[in-house]
């Protein structure tokens, strides 16, 4: 079943390649959507047999593939991946139905927006750490063709600056896994929470810094940043729907399966350091947003300040801690992606995101009041109010992160507030005052426009009042990932990361457990 997550995107990528270039942009956009949908269904049809409660991996696929590199074909899924596979599965719909109909090389943008969505499944259920290396290498190409293609003006110096900063990361990631594979005298490449445990503390921490570089480039986090405003203002808005929504995740994922699953004990030793870190990016995102002119890149800039509440919540590896990251995933996820709907939507009617030339589209009768309305509601939620998911997620970060590093989480708290003022900051100037001249009868918003967004607001705010149904699905993981008996001197590991804690955090209560939440 999980196969088709994959050869399903795939296999419709090269059905489009056969069709002939001639057909209209339509008919091309017809078809890769109906792929998508199919695919979103069949994410419903595991949904629907899915168990979160036994925390093991579930639809299993093994098979041999090239044995003497010691790679096999090993799919699985668990409650870490469910959420991202489901969170992929939506957005590429939603991608693909706010393409504009009109655009040119319609066949070869839908086939690379298929390749991307299986290249991202791929990642997210391989079980093998060389298969993951091949999906998370094999996304790049896909994601640069449609920024250097269909961007901005910019789009060349966009796309290349994308591809070296992710190039690289894969090199790093690849030479950890390389590094434990070899070390460990393993056999094949298959992902094994005890493989690196038998390591002394030294040598973990070698394979953990290039791993952890190498994801930090791509969530990305402050210094490793600097790609992604230029990635987002350059791209098509689909585009940027599916990379802050989705691709972003990436690394994030690989902090909790690879970074903590195989180092545990590395992890414990640098966890202080991570979250000072993630203090840090989440300040300098926030503030970076306010200095902002481009609608975008106000966007932009605070994904990589949320994205760092993630590296917070996996710093202090509680269950609740990584329960919440999951959860913040899926809830930046569906935000960003609203915001960047938005904004583009904004970009068709105006032709401008410019602050400060943009003023009074919430006027209800010659503005964009519907998409003001829903683009104060996303502000909302990305800065925490209550009701909506963006504050379950914060507050489950903040409340499982508190005890262990007390400081590095209420400077995280700070940049939570500054996201009101950023975004308070756009609105204001973008959607309040007088409607100038220049702005006045602007195209309507046809409902086939709004649609995506209305979705994404719906679950947005579903999921806000009740956390509950995304939190069932990954809390057994995340308590089997850091406390599970099956890990290989994990009682130790916990023992050392709660005395570490007092050291950094003079007072600190032990983490509470999920239940107490």
């Amino acid at each position: 079943m999980l196969s088709v997550l994959i050869w399903g995107p795939f296999g419709g990528a090269l059905a489009l390649a056969l069709l002939p270039a001639d057909w209209s942009p339509a008919r091309f956009r017809q078809i890769a959507l109906a792929i998508a949908s199919l695919m979103l269904l069949w994410t419903l049809a595991i949904a629907w047999q899915f168990d979160p409660a036994p925390a093991t991996w579930q639809f299993s696929e093994s098979l041999a593939w090239l044995p003497p590199l010691g790679l096999r074909y090993s799919l699985g899924l668990d409650g870490l991946s469910f959420p991202l596979i489901c969170l992929n599965s939506l957005l590429t719909v939603i991608a693909i139905y706010s393409s504009a109909v009109e655009r040119s090389r319609p066949r070869f943008y839908y086939l690379l927006l298929l390749l991307l969505s299986g290249s991202v499944a791929g990642a997210f259920l391989a079980r093998d750490l060389l298969l993951f290396f091949l999906f998370y290498e094999l996304e790049i190409v896909p994601l640069y063709f449609l920024i250097a293609i269909w961007g901005g003006q910019r789009r060349g110096y966009a796309a290349m600056k994308f591809l070296l900063y992710t190039a690289i990361s894969g090199i790093l990631v690849l030479a950890s896994f390389l590094g434990v594979v070899w070390l460990t005298a393993a056999d094949s490449f298959a992902y094994d929470p005890q493989l690196a445990q038998t390591l002394p503390l030294t040598t973990q921490l070698l394979l953990l810094l290039p791993l952890l570089v190498g994801l930090l480039i791509k969530i990305p986090i402050f210094p490793f940043h600097t790609w992604l405003p230029d990635a987002h203002v350059e791209a098509s808005t689909p585009v940027s729907v599916l990379l802050a929504g989705v691709l972003l995740k990436l690394g994030t994922y690989g902090l909790l399966r690879f970074g903590i699953g195989l180092f545990l004990d590395a992890w414990v030793a640098i966890a202080p350091w991570l979250a000072t870190l993630a203090a840090i990016s989440a300040l300098y995102g926030a503030l970076s947003a306010i200095a902002q002119q481009d609608m975008k890149k106000v966007v932009a800039y605070s994904s990589i300040a949320h994205m760092a509440y993630i590296l917070l919540a996996a710093a202090a590896s509680t269950p609740l801690s990584l329960t919440a990251a999951v959860f913040q995933m899926v809830s930046h996820g569906l935000i960003s992606a609203l915001l960047f709907l938005l904004v583009g939507v904004v970009y068709a009617k105006t032709g401008s995101r410019d602050v400060t030339v943009l003023r009074g589209l919430l006027n209800p009768e010659r503005g964009l009041p519907l998409v003001g309305s829903l683009t104060i509601l996303a502000a909302m939620a990305s800065a925490g109010i209550p009701g909506m998911v963006g504050f379950i997620a914060e507050f489950m970060v903040f409340r499982g992160s508190f005890p262990l590093f007390k400081i590095q989480t209420l400077w995280c708290m700070v940049g939570t507030g500054l996201t009101a003022v950023y975004f308070l900051l756009m609105i204001n100037r973008v959607f309040f005052g007088r409607l100038p001249e220049t702005l006045a009868n602007l195209p309507r918003v046809q409902w086939q426009e709004r649609l995506p967004a209305v979705v994404l607001t719906l679950l947005i705010v579903i999921f806000g009042v009740q956390p509950g149904w995304m939190v069932r699905w990954s809390e057994p993981q995340m308590t089997v990932l850091v406390v599970s008996p099956d890990l290989q001197a994990s009682t130790q590991a916990v023992s050392s990361w709660k005395s570490q804690a007092v050291r950094f955090a003079a007072g600190s209560a032990p983490p509470l457990p999920v239940e107490d939440f």
